[in-house]
């Protein structure tokens, strides 16, 4: 891990100049913005204006003015979206690679969703699926790959139709040095601590998942419900220390944390509402604080090897 005067020593020497000359464009970017929209507001107002003198009722100005906002935030995400591409690959490639000369970094890239879908953590059909800020390589001794993901379904049709998200936040994937014969599910465990012993029969009911492990560790059962279809293999896998290192990481995250070990892989799941590494619009990018928020952000993520001990080989991969 880095130094703070490491870091600020990099971001001195190797990101000031272009973060300088990115900041430049934002503001460019901000001017097309308003001008345009300004521009729009205007004739959507004025003409809304002309269509009321005619005898159409006042809602007109409500409609021209809710079209200006929609237009509006297409303008900006088609106007911004240069910028932003330009300051991911920059300056986020930058930072990955100074963490780690061994990661690569895809700002639109993702996990794919296969891949997504056959950790199991998450059972609901899924009709949209998005997902950037891709990185991958070896971290220490250990192949990782994560990004930022949404995965969500729909409800209703027409008028009535709603998004509802499955899952958003970062999704993780490391190679555990040892193959699984069976999936290994650790979930948050909202049903016992809603339900009480109603809960726990919920979750012995397990539908469209493997069979209930049962575990001697009450403070984890009360954090986490596990499913497995090789009962020894789970227990096997879910050693007193691995289960208190997953506590330490789901309180140190303060978040849901879903786990899967499946094939030789353990997939980890971490919602969250921010996006990571998205540039600012509406203050200066030249500055060193946003710098150190990337990367404590990229921290959390490869910090999930040293979470869950993941360097340390104490299997032998067969």
């Amino acid at each position: 891990m880095k130094t703070l005067d490491e870091l600020k020593e990099f971001y001195t020497n190797e990101l000031s100049a272009d973060l300088q000359a990115l900041d430049q464009k934002r503001q460019q970017v901000m001017r097309n913005v308003i001008m345009f929209v300004s521009f729009i507001g205007i004739v959507a107002v004025g003409g809304a204006g002309f269509i009321v003198s005619q005898g159409a009722p006042p809602m007109v100005f409500v409609f021209a003015l809710i079209a200006s906002a929609v237009i509006g935030a297409l303008a900006f995400k088609f106007i911004g979206g240069g910028y932003k591409r330009e300051f991911k690959w920059q300056i986020i490639g930058k930072i990955v690679k100074f963490l780690d000369p061994q990661l690569s970094y895809q700002p639109d890239g993702l996990i794919d969703k296969y891949t997504f879908k056959a950790s199991n953590l998450f059972k609901h059909r899924i009709d949209r699926y998005k997902g950037e800020d891709l990185v991958r390589g070896q971290f220490g001794k250990t192949d990782i790959v994560f990004s930022e993901l949404h995965a969500e379904y729909k409800s209703g049709s027409g008028k009535n139709q709603s998004w509802h998200t499955i899952f958003k936040g970062l999704f993780f994937i490391a190679d555990f040095n040892k193959h699984f014969h069976g999936q290994t599910l650790v979930l948050p465990d909202s049903a016992e601590k809603l339900f009480g012993g109603f809960g726990k029969m919920l979750q012995g009911w397990n539908i469209g998942r493997p069979d209930l492990i049962k575990l001697e560790d009450p403070e984890f059962e009360r954090e986490f419900v596990v499913y497995g279809n090789d009962q020894i293999e789970a227990r096997y896998i879910l050693s007193t220390s691995l289960m208190q290192r997953i506590l330490d990481f789901k309180n140190k995250t303060a978040r849901k944390i879903y786990l899967s070990f499946t094939g030789s892989r353990v997939y980890v799941a971490v919602p969250m509402t921010k996006n990571m590494f998205e540039p600012k619009y509406f203050s200066s990018v030249n500055d060193f604080e946003p710098i150190f928020d990337y990367y404590r952000d990229l921290t959390f993520a490869t910090g999930i090897v040293d979470d869950l001990n993941l360097n340390t080989r104490i299997w032998t991969k067969q």
